[in-house]
C-alpha cells in the first residue's frame, strides 16, 4: 500500500485524478479498454470534475458504480449524478439498476455487466470505517459474487460490489479527505482489523489523504 498526503481537499483530489488517469491510459494502451469503478458519498465530486478536465481514452473507457442508494430516479440520495460530469466526456457508463421491483435479478445483471477484473476501483472512508456499502456489521461484508445488496444503513438499503469484486481489481485508490476522517484513518492504518475498510486488500492499493485527515498518523509517505 502507497500513501500520498495532499495539503488540502482540492489537491487530494487532482492527485487522485491523475493516479486514475495514469491506469485508464495504461490499461488502454495494454488491453485497447480501459474500466473504471467510482464510489459514491460527499468526497468524490471534485475528483471527478478534475478528471473530467483530463485529456483520456474516454470512448475505450467503461465507467462503473461500486455503490447506490436504493431510491427513485433523480433523489438527491442517488450516487449517479455524481456521474453526470464525465457523460459530455463519452464514456461508457453503467448505472446500478435500483429502480426496479425484482433487486436480486439487478444484482445479477450488473454482475454480468462486470469484467472479471477491473482496471480501477475507487473507494471512499466512512467515519465508521465503510467503504463501498460494506456497513459495519452488515452480512453484505461476506457476501459472494461480484454484487450484492446491503440492509439498510441510514435509512436506505444499497446495492454494492463485493469484496471480492474490490478485491479482483487490477489497481484501488481510497481517497479521503478532512479532519472528521482522522480518527478513522488512523484506526484503520494502523491495523484496526475490526473495521469493514480493512477487507480492501492492501497490494496495489493507493490511498489519498489531506493533511487533516491523515493529521493522526505517525509519518507521513510521499
Amino acid at each position: 500500500m502507497d500513501i500520498a498526503i495532499a495539503p488540502d481537499p482540492p489537491a487530494a483530489a487532482q492527485e487522485t485524478a491523475g493516479w486514475v488517469a495514469r491506469q485508464l491510459r495504461n490499461a488502454v494502451s495494454r488491453r485497447g479498454e480501459a474500466t473504471v469503478a467510482f464510489s459514491g458519498g460527499s468526497t468524490p465530486a471534485l475528483m471527478l470534475a478534475a478528471l473530467a478536465e483530463l485529456d483520456l481514452p474516454w470512448e475505450s473507457t467503461r465507467v462503473f458504480q461500486v455503490d447506490e442508494r436504493i431510491a427513485p430516479d433523480g433523489d438527491p440520495d442517488r450516487n449517479a449524478t455524481l456521474l453526470d460530469v464525465l457523460r459530455p466526456c463519452g464514456p461508457s457508463i453503467e448505472l446500478m439498476s435500483v429502480t426496479t421491483k425484482d433487486l436480486e435479478a439487478a444484482v445479477m445483471q450488473y454482475a454480468a455487466l462486470l469484467p472479471d477484473k477491473l482496471d480501477v476501483v475507487h473507494l471512499g472512508l466512512g467515519d465508521d470505517g465503510h467503504t463501498a456499502s460494506w456497513p459495519p456489521g452488515d452480512s453484505v461484508i461476506d457476501a459472494t459474487g461480484k454484487v450484492a445488496l446491503s440492509g439498510e444503513y441510514k435509512g436506505r438499503r444499497r446495492m454494492t460490489l463485493t469484496v471480492e469484486a474490490v478485491n479482483a481489481a487490477r489497481h484501488r485508490v481510497v481517497l479521503a479527505t478532512g479532519g472528521a476522517k482522522a480518527p478513522i484513518v488512523e484506526r484503520w492504518l494502523l491495523d484496526d482489523h475490526g473495521l469493514p475498510v480493512d477487507r480492501v486488500g492492501r497490494a496495489n492499493t493507493v490511498v489519498v489523504l489531506d493533511s487533516a485527515a491523515a493529521a493522526r498518523l505517525p509519518y507521513q509517505a510521499r
